[in-house]
């Protein structure tokens, strides 16, 4: 094909594999660094209200994400399997479509963020008074740039699925610069406070989104569009969507999950909600490996069924399996070593550190276990079998959520199943992946033609 990009249907697969998720795993190891500095900046430069602010809004922004990434990925996986099956003009149909379609969606819930903030933030969450000023300051202004973000998942969305990955890695490594940088002049000298750390995000994102487009259209001829070359198709849309759709459901459960968990957080005080933004940032940092395989899986499940090439992509799963355990014990050991280190760089006082440390040493436990069972999502939606994913997290999140309010006010678990909950839910998440993964009905009705 001329599309000139990395197929996965031949060869060793966890050469493959590796080779591909490193880069996605780099990309995703910046985005949450400049994420994390946000945070670190914040929180010296700012103040502990506008810290535990920032991180209030956490759950309820990945919400809008979740959109972006599930619809994206959704078309990412439908050009990697026509890309697998050597169609060159159904990846260009299907890459212009879903172009259009995920800018629009960018652009309305650019807006939607704006409107739905205060009432959101109020009763949805419940953000305690001496805090929810700066909340609504700081999530207005992150909301009008979601346009960049959609932008940028989507154009990233379709390199991976010619198997570019590293492509990515150079976007956000231009976003987490541009950010470092620009945090730094807001938040430390000009003391804009959450509006500079919000308005730092979104130049940063418009960086990667523009930087995105030029690297793809200059690269790849198949995707050099013209305004007017762009075609859109109610097909191909519907395509997308059908695909896109569980990915961006799961998403937005997790999304659901985690809000309402936050607000049993808030509950607690400003204390806890510090605390657990710290907590929370750590924790993100240890899903990486796992979410980066899933993303690999996913391209690689969907190139070799295009190919119709099953067999390998069982092979794959084995070999990825013993990578992602790999990677997340080791990170799991460095922070039960160095937490009291990790904590240090927030700044935060030692009440809010006190809780802190016992949210890491749990999260350390329970992200071995997710890390199990979280590559396997990718292999599900790459056979077009995004449902089970979302059933699983129905599942794992629910029983997050049931425990969280049944047993946040006993004397037994407390404040702390703010944390554990993550060991019970991920054990429930390991055992449906696998039993569903084992059953082998993944393999059934994976036709790219439906």
């Amino acid at each position: 094909m001329s599309i000139n990009g990395r197929a996965m249907t031949s060869g060793s697969p966890w050469k493959h594999i590796l080779r591909f998720a490193l880069p996605v795993l780099a990309g995703s190891l910046l985005q949450q660094l400049y994420n994390t500095v946000d945070t670190i900046i914040v929180g010296k430069f700012a103040s502990e209200e506008a810290l535990a602010a920032v991180g209030t809004t956490g759950s309820f922004t990945f919400m809008f994400l979740a959109i972006a990434m599930g619809f994206s990925s959704g078309n990412g996986i439908v050009v990697a399997q026509h890309y697998g099956a050597g169609n060159e003009k159904q990846v260009r149909a299907n890459a212009s479509t879903g172009i259009i379609l995920i800018l629009g969606m960018g652009l309305v819930m650019s807006i939607l963020g704006v409107v739905v903030a205060r009432p959101s933030f109020e009763h949805l969450l419940g953000v305690p008074n001496d805090i929810i000023d700066l909340t609504l300051e700081y999530f207005k202004m992150y909301s009008l740039g979601l346009i960049f973000q959609y932008g940028y998942n989507i154009f990233s969305s379709i390199l991976r699925a010619v198997g570019d990955s590293a492509a990515t890695l150079y976007f956000l490594l231009i976003a987490s610069v541009t950010n470092i940088l620009l945090d730094l002049l807001f938040v430390a000298q000009f003391h804009w406070g959450v509006f500079g750390a919000a308005l730092a995000t979104n130049i940063a994102q418009a960086g990667s989104f523009v930087s995105a487009y030029i690297y793809m259209i200059k690269k790849y001829p198949v995707f050099r569009f013209k305004i007017k070359e762009f075609t859109w198709s109610f097909k191909l849309a519907r395509k997308t969507l059908t695909v896109g759709f569980p990915i961006a459901l799961q998403l937005i459960i997790v999304s659901c999950g985690l809000t309402f968990i936050q607000r049993a957080v808030n509950s607690f005080g400003k204390v806890m909600t510090a605390s657990y933004t710290v907590g929370q940032r750590v924790e993100m940092y240890m899903n990486l490996p796992g979410t980066a395989f899933q993303t690999t899986l996913a391209t690689y499940a969907g190139q070799n069924i295009g190919a119709k090439k099953i067999d390998r992509v069982g092979k794959g799963v084995r070999q990825t399996f013993v990578m992602s355990l790999i990677f997340v014990a080791t990170l799991s050991a460095l922070v039960l070593i160095f937490s009291s280190n990790i904590i240090d760089l927030f700044g935060v006082s030692d009440e809010v550190a006190v809780y802190c440390t016992q949210h890491l040493q749990a999260i350390a436990l329970a992200n071995v276990i997710m890390s199990l069972y979280i590559p396997l999502f990718g292999v599900f939606q790459g056979a077009n079998h995004g449902i089970v994913p979302t059933i699983v997290a129905v599942f794992a999140l629910s029983i997050r959520v049931i425990v969280t309010y049944l047993f946040k006010d006993t004397t037994f678990f407390g404040y702390t199943i703010l944390w554990w909950n993550n060991l019970l839910g991920f054990s429930v998440g390991f055992i449906i992946t696998w039993g569903y993964y084992f059953s082998k009905l993944w393999c059934k009705n994976s036709d790219i033609s439906r």
